[in-house]
């Protein structure tokens, strides 16, 4: 069942690029990520509070907050620089250059969570690399 909900993930990951670079046009980008993450939290919270998620807030320790704090940031600052990239660069590269997230969230959690990549996570992370360099270089 996860994969559903990746597939619905890269689907509307490829809808945020078009929209995202239609709606930027003539926009400052960090205005426009600011209008974007305003959208998303009421659209998170929303949800969360109709799903009844919100009555578990008090359960969450302080490395959770910690950690989701640190997601949060690192979240922000992936969409500033990628709707930067956008105004300035096309969809189709910026998108691709993007996925490299996947091969680097492959090598991040080898390292820092201990996960074993299998071969073919290996082999799938270095297409990955590889098709960034040939849209990059």
């Amino acid at each position: 069942m996860w994969w559903i909900y990746a597939l619905l993930s890269a689907f509307f990951a490829a809808l945020t690029a078009i929209f995202a670079k239609i709606g930027i046009k003539g926009v400052n980008s960090d205005l426009a990520t600011a209008i974007r993450t305003v959208v998303i939290l009421f659209l998170a919270w929303g949800i969360a509070y109709f799903r009844g998620a919100t009555t578990q807030i008090h359960q969450l320790s302080r490395q959770n907050l910690i950690f989701l704090i640190l997601s949060g940031i690192a979240t922000g600052l992936s969409w500033i620089f990628y709707f930067r990239a956008l105004q300035i660069g096309k969809v189709a590269q910026v998108a691709s250059v993007d996925k490299l997230s996947v091969a680097l969230a492959i090598i991040f959690a080898t390292i820092f969570l201990g996960e074993i990549p299998t071969v073919k996570m290996a082999i799938g992370a270095l297409c990955i690399i590889a098709g960034t360099l040939i849209l990059v270089l």
